[in-house]
């Protein structure tokens, strides 16, 4: 296993330090090379701080019983005498930063910058990586100013946690959004010829994005959950109504009776006169 760390005033303790607003106890970063786990298990948590950030890989985190898998770009806060239960596999190739931290205002800090849960979804980014070894080389020196640096660092990074977390519920919130809107859309409109690509335009998304967003939240690409709309609504005409095949047909957007039939079969495993009879009392 690769480790670095550092520790202040080379101290493994985990007391609290209450002697400054913000104090910063030790650093370090982990990552599995050929060890196949690493298992933190502390059931009365520590006396101070601790903040991992998953630089690559995923890890498996433990809170009240229940497992999470969380992947890179991941943050995990713990506090004081908080159960902190978490593995590491070799097989995930996990690369984790840590820091330990304390003082007399580090909750105060934290709840100014609305981190108040155990784990935020932050993103990968080069400059958590950047800070963190900054606080590893700032404590391995012991240079005059160092304990002094360390918080501001910290802080740099509890507020770029605060920045990119709530940017990823805005981006999640807007996605559902979005994606609300299209169904909305297709919902009122799947009986017309609908273009994709000009419906994405109209947006002003990405074609791609939108299509692989979609699928995500519905399970369906935009064209198979127009068609399920089709195929949905031609089953209930045929059950509930007098319309002709080819009438239906029109009314579910399909000018084609025959290419209809084809595609109700394809899905239904009964053309619409087969479905009609078997179905309709």
């Amino acid at each position: 296993m690769y480790a670095k760390a550092a520790y202040l005033n080379n101290s493994l303790d985990d007391t609290a330090d209450l002697s400054e607003p913000l104090v910063v106890k030790s650093c370090g970063n982990y990552r599995l090379l050929s060890r196949k786990s690493f298992v933190t298990y502390r059931p009365s948590g520590r006396r101070d701080f601790q903040l991992l950030y998953i630089a690559s890989g995923k890890a498996h985190f433990f809170f009240n019983n229940e497992e999470k898998l969380l992947p890179a770009g991941t943050m995990v806060l713990y506090r004081p005498d908080e159960e902190q239960n978490y593995t590491y596999y070799l097989e995930d190739k996990p690369e984790v930063f840590w820091v330990h931290f304390t003082g007399f205002d580090a909750e105060n800090i934290l709840a100014a910058l609305n981190l108040k849960s155990n784990i935020f979804f932050t993103g990968v980014s080069t400059d958590f990586n950047l800070l963190f070894q900054r606080i590893i080389s700032e404590i391995q020196s012991s240079e005059s100013g160092s304990c002094k640096i360390t918080p501001l660092i910290l802080q740099n990074i509890l507020c770029l946690i605060e920045r990119y977390a709530l940017s990823s519920v805005s981006k999640a919130n807007t996605t559902k959004k979005e994606i609300e809107l299209a169904i909305q859309f297709f919902s009122e409109n799947y009986s017309r010829d609908i273009d994709i690509k000009e419906y994405a335009a109209s947006r002003h998304i990405s074609l791609c994005w939108f299509i692989r967003s979609f699928k995500k939240y519905t399970g369906l690409s935009p064209m198979q959950y127009i068609l399920s709309m089709r195929i949905t609504n031609a089953k209930y005409l045929l059950e509930n109504t007098q319309y002709n095949v080819s009438e239906i047909s029109s009314i579910v957007g399909y000018e084609n009776s025959l290419y209809f039939s084809r595609i109700f079969k394809k899905n239904t495993g009964f053309s619409p006169t087969e479905y009609r009879k078997k179905f309709c009392l």
